[in-house]
């Protein structure tokens, strides 16, 4: 079976060099090396300053036009750095597809940084206050008006419902404990037998990054969070979509500084989030596994602990 990360077209160092010479004289020439490798891009940082970002998959070409959209409309809004495409790329006979390049957003992915459950409590705060902001109805509103978020779907993947990601985080679970890499919790089960019958929630959706987890949260060498990166999945939907990453990548009292700056959640919010982030960790250690990426694979099976409790 195909993995679901397969690229349709991979843009090596030598193509990207070309790509972005010929949009953008004046980087040519500048050292372009391998930055990240997800399921719909691949990055490259060139001349230690611009990250350009090229689709892998043709699914992720409407996603790239979401980012372009809406990370504008963002810029100097929010209370952590996010990617800024100011340089947009245009089809050409060298690739079919757009691309776009921002400056770096400095930092190291949550999923490698190895920190210690009881290190994450500054990097939780920094997190709870960028999604209180995000979250907030006026800044949706805003956007609404403007007429940027009239691009974007209402949560087109469904994550915010349980009835959807929990018989999908089953699968994954069941694929991760037939390859012998997760033992079977009851607490994983317990959480999502209660909060599958939950459905989607009511009321208005607000603007979510949409796929937030520990490969999107960027930290600095001091523990704080630098950045949030790839907003492809950037949407309207619940506000839980995006508290899945509390409860994946924080715990115990990192946790709670994150809900300090957050405020309160209901029961039914915080189960739905904890529903995806089972699911989100699952996915990500079945990838992690199949590419050999070690560091996320032990981050990811930890996401599916940390979810249950």
């Amino acid at each position: 079976m195909t993995a679901p990360w397969t690229p349709e077209h991979e843009v090596d160092a030598a193509q990207a060099a070309q790509l972005i010479a010929g949009q953008f004289p004046d980087l040519a020439g500048a050292p372009v090396a391998p930055l990240a490798t997800g399921w719909d891009n691949t990055v490259y940082l060139v001349g230690g300053e611009w990250v350009f970002r090229f689709p892998r998959r043709a699914v992720a070409l409407p996603l790239l036009a979401h980012e372009t959209a809406v990370l504008p409309r963002l810029a100097g809004r929010l209370p952590l750095p996010i990617p800024f495409p100011e340089r947009i790329g245009v089809p050409s006979a060298g690739f079919g597809w757009p691309f776009w390049g921002a400056r770096l957003v400095p930092g190291t992915e949550l999923a490698d940084t190895g920190l210690p459950d009881d290190q994450r409590s500054r990097a939780a705060a920094d997190l709870g206050g960028f999604l209180r902001a995000l979250h907030d109805p006026a800044l949706t509103l805003d956007l609404g008006e403007s007429g940027t978020v009239a691009v974007l779907p209402h949560d087109p993947m469904r994550r915010g419902d349980p009835g959807v990601r929990g018989p999908l985080a089953r699968e994954r679970l069941a694929r991760l404990a037939a390859a012998g890499l997760w033992q079977p919790d009851p607490a994983v089960f317990r959480l999502l037998d209660e909060a599958e019958p939950l459905g989607p929630a009511d009321g208005p959706p607000v603007l979510v990054h949409g796929d937030l987890h520990q490969r999107h949260l960027l930290l600095g060498d001091d523990g704080r969070a630098t950045g949030v990166i790839d907003w492809g999945d950037v949407c309207l939907a619940d506000s839980a979509v995006d508290l899945s990453l509390a409860y994946s990548g924080f715990a115990g009292p990192a946790r709670a500084a994150l809900f300090d700056a957050y405020g309160p959640v209901s029961p039914e919010r915080a189960a739905r989030a904890r529903v995806l982030a089972v699911n989100i960790s699952a996915v990500l250690a079945d990838y992690a596994h199949a590419e050999g990426r070690a560091a996320l694979l032990r981050e990811a099976l930890a996401g599916v602990s940390r979810a249950a409790r």
